[in-house]
């Protein structure tokens, strides 16, 4: 579990609060659980907060996702630092994730991750300077059949190489997002080359 970060590192909001269609979307997901099990909603509600901030939290939304759940908020600080999906400091616009988990590595995840260093000038954990790229190292995406895969926000882009992540960057740069899956126009998981079997 990592600690929470130095608010003096960057700037932190004094206050949090839900806009008014985020917090009828926090309200519902509270409303799944019975009375008292309410802290049952912390996940949905930090996700809410993380994308209502820009892609990170800071401590005051996590306090006042604690205050709505009745929680201690030492609680939600918990949650927050265990999963990796929540982000304890800025994020670009583009979070480039990049699994280079056994399965990633032995297909290349070390050719996607020196594509992304090389060219956006960063290294793992690091950010762009115009704060459009963040670059970090992830366990497995769950996309092990179509390595080595980034997936960038909420997208995954897989059995990508050097050049292909190199396109990829330049598109995103562009603010061209392409389209996610294959970077060989593989169908779902099929083998490279397509179907062997039942097919007719």
């Amino acid at each position: 579990m990592s600690a929470l970060p130095d608010p003096a590192q960057f700037e932190q909001p004094a206050s949090f609060d839900f806009t008014g269609e985020n917090l009828e979307r926090a309200k519902a997901h509270i409303a799944e659980y019975p009375a008292g099990r309410q802290a049952s909603a912390v996940l949905p509600l930090l996700d809410l907060a993380q994308r209502q901030h820009g892609g990170w939290l800071p401590r005051a939304a996590m306090d006042r996702v604690a205050e709505m759940l009745e929680m201690a908020p030492i609680r939600v600080y918990e949650v927050a630092t265990f999963y990796t999906m929540f982000n304890l400091r800025p994020v670009g616009r583009y979070l480039l994730q990049a699994c280079t988990t056994t399965p990633c590595w032995l297909r290349g995840s070390q050719q996607v991750v020196g594509t992304c260093e090389r060219k956006l000038g960063i290294s793992l954990g690091g950010t762009t300077p115009d704060g459009l790229f963040t670059l970090v190292e992830v366990e497995c995406l769950g996309a092990c059949v179509n390595a080595p895969v980034l997936q960038v926000n909420d997208d995954f882009y897989e059995d990508l190489d050097g050049p292909a992540t190199e396109v990829l960057l330049d598109a995103l740069r562009a603010g061209n997002v392409p389209p996610p899956g294959s970077a060989i126009g593989r169908h779902g998981s099929e083998p490279i080359g397509g179907r062997r079997t039942l097919t007719e």
